[in-house]
């Protein structure tokens, strides 16, 4: 990098269930679940994250969910800021397209996974990627299946990747 700049990267991790899913998850899946998480990914003073509305980005606790329920410091980045807006318009040009988003497989957690991965080397914990396949395992999630393998997720945010994002 030639500035030899370093920034901050957070993970900012949301639930979207706000405190049901703890509640009710002991009944309803006969195991313990804290949460139904969002993330994104927190860098260069913008907050990035995916959902049925594709790649988006906002100022930090700029979605319709506000701040978040807890953050986790993914450490420092080296990779510049075009860099990383280059890597972003070939994900949304690609992998991370509106119609490829699904709740279960290819979701906000995924896609915070795989930015964290890119700018820090580490990946989100596996509490949250792993979540959804903890769900499917049950009987009441193979009978939910077919309805949650509909629902999309879109937490817009104040801004758009063409607003303040500038993608």
């Amino acid at each position: 990098m030639a500035d030899g700049s370093s920034y901050n990267v957070k993970l900012y991790i949301y639930d979207v269930s706000k405190g049901l899913a703890r509640q009710l998850s002991p009944m309803m899946l006969g195991k313990q679940v804290e949460g139904i998480w969002h993330t994104s990914v927190v860098v260069y003073g913008e907050e990035f994250f995916y959902g049925g509305g594709g790649i988006a980005s906002c100022f930090p606790g700029g979605t319709i969910l506000g701040m978040p329920d807890s953050t986790v410091d993914l450490g420092n980045t080296e990779v510049p800021r075009d860099l990383f807006q280059e890597y972003l318009s070939s994900l949304r040009e690609s992998t991370y397209r509106p119609e490829k988003y699904h709740l279960f497989e290819h979701n906000c957690n995924t896609f915070s996974s795989e930015v964290a991965q890119f700018i820090t080397g580490t990946k989100i914990p596996s509490y949250i990627t792993e979540l959804p396949s903890e769900v499917l395992a049950t009987p009441f999630g193979q009978a939910l299946r077919p309805f949650l393998d509909s629902v999309t997720i879109t937490p817009s945010g104040n801004n758009g990747m063409n607003g303040y994002g500038q993608l």
